[in-house]
């Protein structure tokens, strides 16, 4: 699949919208605590100010639910782009209408403005037509690069590009080359290591890559659905209980294959989740009732570390314990590192995933790709494309 890129358009002079990610999280004054997917925009947006184009981003923040909501205004993702980009980036208060029309027409090339939350207007999960040409009116050429929202027919994510030409920016190439290898040529052995907490999620991308896979190493909370649907204890652990006859079913279609499945055999359990806890190692045969499963066990840990060192193809989505907390962090730390260390090629992604490495100080440049998707990403793999890249221009 190739899609035309920023690269295949003249962009000078023009008014060009640059749909980012800057869905970023903020503390309760108001700060961003991760400005990754901030730093991932910078290469398309710097790239176009320096082609001479007007430079037009929108994103979304939060979950507004079609209204104005203060907590979720983008002037502090201003303020972080005005220091990276060492300009002062200015962050309108509407996405459309007549003020934003105005301002943009007065824009220099060079220039780059930040409008306001797209989802403040009801009209943007709804993909609705008449606030998809509002958005399109106000530029020439449309270029996705919010990879972490390709998967959702949102206005500001795919209905301009009904409306004008649309191109991958730099990063969502980047995304769409990398993920798609994952369909070519794979070299073998193929690991793919599964986290996080719902089953849902992880289905579609088992069964795409279950014959393409050697072996799965599960945990988290997706591990907690698997053994207990397997009938064993696993206490006050994070479960979907609801989910038992799907895992069952999804555990019997990789035995079907012939393919390994690695799921905890000894585990880190304590009855409290914080930086105090008290915490032990057993046998999964020997949890209590009332202890929960917080991480993978350290016998457990060696073993998928072994996997890992034999891969020569690792696919990671999703933390094996919670790892915000020290006392479970171990498991996810081991197999980021070890994933590191590997010289595989090594595709990673979900939020979770790209926090653990924050956390652990590991550079994301010791891996083949980390991913700026997470559902989108799973989705990418378990479709071979997403709504937000199907409706960009083919290079050909």
């Amino acid at each position: 699949m190739r899609k035309k890129t920023v690269r295949d358009i003249d962009a000078k002079g023009k008014r060009v919208m640059v749909r980012c990610d800057f869905n970023v999280p903020l503390d309760k004054q108001g700060r961003i605590t991760d400005e990754t997917r901030i730093e991932f925009s910078l290469p398309t947006i710097r790239y176009l100010m320096q082609q001479g184009a007007k430079v037009i981003l929108t994103s979304h923040l939060g979950r507004p639910k079609g209204a104005v909501a203060e907590s979720m205004r983008l002037d502090p993702v201003a303020r972080s782009l005005s220091g990276y980009l060492k300009i002062s980036v200015p962050k309108l208060n509407d996405c459309i209408g007549p003020e934003v029309e105005a301002f943009i027409g007065d824009m220099k090339p060079g220039d780059v403005v930040l409008l306001e939350n797209t989802r403040f207007h009801a009209g943007e999960e709804k993909n609705d037509p008449d606030f998809s040409r509002a958005l399109a009116g106000l530029a020439d050429v449309f270029v996705m690069d919010g990879f972490g929202s390709a998967h959702r027919k949102h206005s500001s994510a795919y209905g301009v590009a009904e409306y004008i030409p649309g191109v991958a920016g730099l990063l969502m190439a980047e995304e769409i080359e990398k993920l798609g290898s994952l369909f070519e040529h794979i070299e073998h052995p193929m690991t793919m290591i599964l986290g996080g907490a719902k089953i849902d999620t992880k289905i579609g991308v088992i069964e795409k890559f279950v014959d393409k896979t050697d072996t799965f190493i599960i945990g988290g909370g997706l591990a907690n659905t698997l053994l207990f649907a397997a009938g064993h204890e696993v206490g006050e652990s994070l479960v979907e209980k609801d989910k038992a006859d799907v895992a069952r079913s999804l555990m019997k279609s990789i035995e079907v294959q012939g393919k390994r499945v690695l799921l905890p055999d000894d585990i880190i359990v304590s009855d409290t989740v914080d930086e105090h806890s008290e915490t032990a190692n057993i046998p999964l045969r020997f949890i209590h009732p009332k202890l929960k499963i917080l991480d993978i066990g350290w016998k457990t840990t060696e073993k998928a570390s072994e996997v890992i060192r034999q891969s020569r193809t690792i696919v990671w989505n999703g933390p094996m314990g919670v790892y915000e907390y020290g006392p479970f962090a171990r498991g996810t730390r081991m197999i980021a590192e070890e994933t590191a260390r590997s010289p595989a090629k090594t595709i990673l992604g979900g939020g979770d995933t790209v926090d653990a490495l924050k956390n652990f100080d590991i550079s994301f440049d010791q891996y083949t790709h980390v991913s700026t998707g997470g559902g989108a990403m799973l989705e990418f793999l378990e479709f071979g494309s997403l709504p937000g890249v199907d409706i960009l221009q083919d290079a050909d």
